[in-house]
């Protein structure tokens, strides 16, 4: 018996034959030349038809996914036809180079150029390695990269798994998932979340396990048992036998009644019918990329309407939090951001755009209040990216203008935090997205595995600038400043709200509203009702006092014992 530490990101514990990913692609022969009697117009043509062909695969399968799996998918076509890719390959077969080779080799070159750049644009590597392959094994009549076949469930072990393969799982065959690196916010581990897997990240070796060995993953402790013994095969029975999640109820509150409403993320239309069927108070927040990536040019107000008008319909008089185009860093739009800038990830991204693009924006919001003027939901609108009083302040100015009431920031940006009560002077809410709060505030690139123990929300340094956040709010609201008079709220919309543990301590801090992805809904609804308001805030004051996130999550979970009995 040998055990693997990693990180868990997506509780559940089973036991199950391990099947690793395929071998990946082979590298073509970098000797080979063209076929006799190609022609360097003809390769290029059939270099074009491959990664339109690849790029076509995948946008299918993005028409039948939704949520975060169709965004994955969609970016990923989008590099499929990337034109730094395919102008990079044509040089290469200028040059008498094999076309196959070409590709790989324009693949290389711009993933490490990707990488050079760091944070978000580094992320992007994987994608372009896997458009690659895909593109390569079209040429070459292979068959594409993906998960392995099986005739019984499986857990899946690799070295990290492309976004297109997480994408597509299907978890009736995959019953968890475990990779050597990656971290608690990189798509495999958001992903997992999404389908209820259990998922291990950043487990260094688990990618060599053999083929087909018996192994025991716990989602919650973040351990890979190889050969277990008595006691996993007990801990995955129980986990089977649990009894199931109450079905949420549609009303999230502690055990004494306090009122914490329970949100939605989502993306499209489709996803807010069915984060409505699963009981979502609300929208928490509706992201607008969907609207504008993968294409060209920016899309029309009337496309706009129609597609915000969508989410909106699914929610008849309650509450949407929609925020408007996060474009730049690792959602990079041709006609909008700067693709050579040295950092993306501090770059022009988020409300930033409308320095160097303006009227994007406006035009946004122009659509944004028309659909809201079309139905019935309580529409409330927030820019991404906010570091400062006065660029919140400038929101608020544009939002006014276009007839929108209710305007918010994004706390990210650890700034963003500390001035929070300067801030909420000027709009009417925030929502802290505690996945980049938590990058920022470490100084930690969320896909790196060696990293994994740094990038996570239950550092001490996170807590206290989210308690800050909300007190923040807090001085605001007692000064009544004009004209953004009224209550502020704070929210969060983070995958820190789908976690049940720390969304009770999040209840406690004061967090007034939690968004996360429709699956959670059950979960974090049921431990939430478990406590008073009380116990939450005393959990949320030994989070606070802890001096490690190891020490402050098993603080808190010690004194949850429901989350066992739910096997979370």
């Amino acid at each position: 018996m040998r055990t693997i530490q990693g990180i868990g990101v997506s509780a559940g514990r089973v036991i199950g034959p391990s099947r690793r990913m395929p071998p990946p692609v082979p590298e073509p022969d970098a000797d080979a030349k063209p076929a006799p009697g190609s022609t360097v117009d003809g390769e290029k043509a059939r270099l074009k038809d491959a990664a339109e062909a690849v790029r076509g695969d995948l946008k299918r399968r993005a028409e039948t996914a939704s949520g975060d799996a169709k965004a994955v998918l969609d970016a990923t076509a989008m590099m499929a036809s990337d034109p730094m890719l395919l102008k990079a390959a044509g040089k290469h077969i200028n040059a008498g180079m094999a076309t196959d080779r070409a590709i790989w080799e324009a693949g290389m070159e711009v993933a490490a150029m990707l990488q050079s750049l760091g944070g978000y644009m580094a992320e992007r590597t994987q994608d372009v390695l896997d458009v690659r392959a895909r593109i390569v094994a079209e040429l070459n009549g292979l068959p594409a990269p993906g998960i392995p076949a099986s005739q019984v469930p499986f857990i899946l072990t690799a070295v990290e798994l492309a976004p297109a393969d997480t994408a597509t799982l299907d978890p009736a065959m995959v019953i968890g998932l475990v990779t050597s690196e990656g971290g608690p916010q990189s798509h495999t581990a958001i992903l997992a979340r999404s389908l209820g897997l259990p998922a291990v990240v950043g487990a260094a070796g688990a990618d060599e396990v053999p083929d087909g060995a018996e192994i025991y993953l716990d989602g919650a402790a973040g351990s890979v048992v190889v050969d277990p013994g008595d006691e996993e095969r007990v801990a995955a029975h129980k986990y089977a036998a649990r009894a199931a999640l109450p079905v949420f109820n549609g009303t999230g509150k502690t055990s004494d009644g306090y009122r914490v409403p329970l949100l939605a993320n989502v993306g499209s239309g489709k996803d807010a019918r069915a984060a409505a069927e699963a009981g979502a108070e609300g929208i928490g927040l509706l992201r607008t990329e969907f609207c504008f990536l993968g294409r060209d040019t920016e899309p029309t107000i009337e496309e706009q309407v129609a597609a915000y008008g969508a989410v909106f319909e699914a929610f008849p008089g309650r509450k949407v939090v929609i925020r408007t185009l996060d474009a730049g860093a690792d959602k990079p739009l041709p006609f909008l951001t700067d693709a050579s800038e040295p950092n993306p990830a501090l770059g022009v991204r988020g409300f930033r755009t409308d320095r160097t693009s303006p009227g994007v924006l406006a035009r946004q919001l122009e659509a944004i209040a028309a659909a809201a003027g079309a139905h019935t939901a309580d529409v409330w609108v927030m820019a991404p990216m906010v570091s400062t009083a006065e660029e919140a302040a400038d929101f608020a100015v544009m939002c006014a203008g276009a007839g929108l009431g209710m305007p918010g920031v994004m706390v990210e940006v650890p700034a963003a935090a500390i001035m929070s009560e300067a801030i909420l002077a000027r709009v009417r809410f925030a929502s802290l997205g505690t996945n980049d709060l938590t990058q920022y505030t470490m100084a930690s690139d969320r896909q790196l595995g060696s990293l994994a123990s740094l990038n996570d929300p239950w550092q001490p340094a996170v807590l206290q600038l989210i308690s800050a956040t909300v007190a923040g709010a807090a001085r605001a609201t007692a000064a009544g400043t004009e004209p953004a008079a009224g209550a502020r709220t704070v929210g969060v919309c983070g995958e820190a709200a789908a976690d049940p543990a720390l969304a009770v301590v999040l209840a406690g801090m004061g967090v007034n509203t939690l968004s996360m992805t429709p699956r959670a809904l059950s979960g974090v609804g049921t431990v939430l009702e478990s406590v008073t308001l009380e116990q939450a805030q005393e959990l949320s004051a030994r989070a606070l006092a802890a001096h490690s996130a190891a020490e402050a999550r098993t603080i808190v979970r010690s004194r949850l014992p429901v989350l066992e009995q739910l096997g979370l």
